[in-house]
């Protein structure tokens, strides 16, 4: 057993081989939605499948990269050194759609397994009915891509060139997706190095002896902070708006209740599993709450599957948060982030100086495929779009931020935009609306607008296009989300989510995130700061006038 001194070494030792992990996978990944959004996450886990350490990323990969070993451990019982399991099965292995692709890689010293490292991340294309594999109107899973069910993707330290090239005829980008396939494997290579280096420095008891006191030590500060959090029951109800087939509302609720040694959060009457995609499974459920868990215990201390013990979500089976094979969960994010939401909304109020008002919400996601006009290659712009967050009863809500699942990720610059994929980007700033006002105002959403220099089509997912984001404590809500695009004669048509939309050469693809909601009186908001929202134009003269009540002299 290792001192203490030696055990807090490896502990720290444990997050910089997932911060190198992060860095080797950003610089060696194929697509942008990789290097660029970052929408991917890293971990290393004991050899249980217990998550010791993950990097930086996806908010929405706290837990389903443990469920993912875990999974593999039973599934793939004769692991062996040198394989690799990738698995983007829905279901199991931590939830997602079939574009977040999870690979596993066993870590031995002398044929004794002693932690496992894991990347998951959103593979630009995977097959399926239409370009970026996810889409808004599929009814079946098997209409989303290719499923890999637990399959080693590398055996014995050796690429599975069969499957490998299975993979890439699936893909409408196979040298891109073959690209991130290989960037994983070595970023999870990156990670055996690392270990074993420590375990040659340290020896594998102590190694392995300071996995489990990292998770001790994770566990205790998760129940020393729960007991801080306010007692009682706290309830919630709202609607997932659309399922992209014409359907809905649906409505969602939740019942938290907190005792000073647990919290559990109930989703008991929430909508069954509807029939377009917006569904999610129940680990896709699981890690939206612990998102919002561990924002009110202590967001600053590592992510760790044992943070989470003090944690239970319960949900029967069946329903929109919990959906069973083969429903569709192309657009599984939306379910994932209104869940993160109204667990925040139902806490929000016995916590105003932690939890804001109501955000933007969702993913926003957006697929464009077209033809590059310079080169004439096929190119397929996939992103997620950041919006305005709500205000808090200490600061005014942040402007043109990712969504909470999305965490620390970024959208595609209006370069990038150009340049990879020729579009023409001709607006990028605030949607400054009449919406979100408070004593704290709601962050502002963002506008993004691309020109088609070619014929393309449009796949979006835009949730909270019905219902905008909730004020608190007497201030105003936001604005919803929404997509428009403006045909080159100058029609236009406005939508929330819509697969395969033409688009022609010319027309404008206007994409308008939510502004967030506000907490508290808006007439209650200091004079200065009123005007000086005015003057750097976040609030219109006639909100400034009428809401906030600014005198105009």
């Amino acid at each position: 057993m290792s001192d203490r001194f030696t055990t807090d070494v490896l502990r720290e030792a444990f997050y910089a081989v997932t911060d190198e992990m992060f860095e080797s996978l950003k610089r060696t990944s194929q697509s942008p939605v990789i290097y660029e959004v970052l929408d991917f996450a890293v971990g290393l886990t004991d050899a249980g499948g217990e998550l010791v350490s993950q990097g930086n990323g996806i908010a929405g990969f706290l837990g389903p990269l443990g469920e993912a070993t875990r999974d593999t451990l039973l599934r793939v019982p004769d692991l062996a050194p040198g394989d690799v399991v990738a698995t983007n099965d829905p279901y199991a292995g931590g939830g997602g759609h079939l574009s977040d692709v999870a690979m596993i890689r066993p870590i031995f010293v002398d044929r004794q397994l002693v932690a496992f490292a894991a990347a998951k991340g959103h593979w630009t294309e995977i097959g399926g009915k239409d370009p970026g594999s996810w889409t808004s109107d599929s009814v079946e899973i098997f209409q989303e891509g290719l499923q890999l069910p637990f399959v080693r993707v590398v055996r014995g330290g050796e690429l599975d060139r069969d499957l490998v090239a299975m993979i890439g005829a699936n893909s409408r980008l196979p040298d891109m997706t073959i690209g991130d396939l290989t960037a994983f494997a070595a970023c999870l290579e990156v990670a055996e190095r690392r270990l074993l280096e420590l375990c040659e420095r340290y020896g594998v008891e102590d190694v392995t002896s300071a996995m489990a006191a990292a998770h001790e030590r994770s566990e205790a500060l998760a129940r020393a902070a729960v007991e801080r959090l306010p007692r009682g029951v706290f309830e919630a109800e709202d609607f997932i708006d659309e399922d992209g087939l014409g359907n809905g509302p649906f409505p969602i609720r939740v019942r938290v209740e907190i005792d000073g040694e647990r919290a559990v959060a109930d989703f008991t009457g929430t909508h069954p599993q509807v029939p377009g995609p917006v569904n999610c499974t129940r680990s896709g459920l699981v890690s939206g709450i612990r998102t919002v868990f561990k924002a009110i215990t202590d967001p600053n201390e590592p992510g760790s599957d044992a943070w989470f013990r003090p944690f239970e979500v319960i949900c029967p089976p069946g329903t929109i948060f919990t959906a069973e094979r083969p429903a569709p969960v192309a657009l599984y994010f939306e379910a994932t982030e209104a869940a993160t939401d109204l667990v925040w909304k139902a806490l929000a109020p016995t916590m105003p100086e932690v939890l804001t008002a109501g955000s933007f919400v969702s993913v926003c996601a957006t697929a464009i495929a077209c033809t590059h006009p310079d080169t004439g290659e096929p190119t397929l712009l996939v992103e997620p779009q950041a919006g305005g967050w709500g205000a808090s009863v200490l600061k005014d809500g942040e402007h043109g931020l990712v969504s909470v699942g999305d965490g620390e990720t970024y959208v595609i610059p209006a370069e990038v935009c150009e340049q990879r994929y020729g579009i023409r980007v001709e607006r990028f700033g605030f949607d400054v609306v009449e919406a979100g006002a408070g004593r704290r105002r709601g962050g502002r959403g963002l506008v993004r607008e691309y020109r088609m220099l070619t014929d393309g089509i449009l796949t979006v997912g835009f949730g909270r296009h019905r219902y905008p984001p909730w004020g608190v404590g007497g201030g105003h809500d936001g604005s919803p989300n929404y997509v428009e695009v403006v045909r080159g004669d100058g029609a236009r048509e406005r939508f929330g989510k819509v697969a395969r939309y033409p688009l022609r050469e010319g027309d404008l693809v206007r994409l308008v995130t939510g502004t967030g909601g506000g907490a508290g009186d808006p007439r209650e908001r200091e004079r200065e700061l009123v005007r000086a929202d005015l003057e750097d134009g976040i609030v219109i003269e006639h909100e400034a006038l009428e809401v906030y009540g600014l005198d105009p002299s």
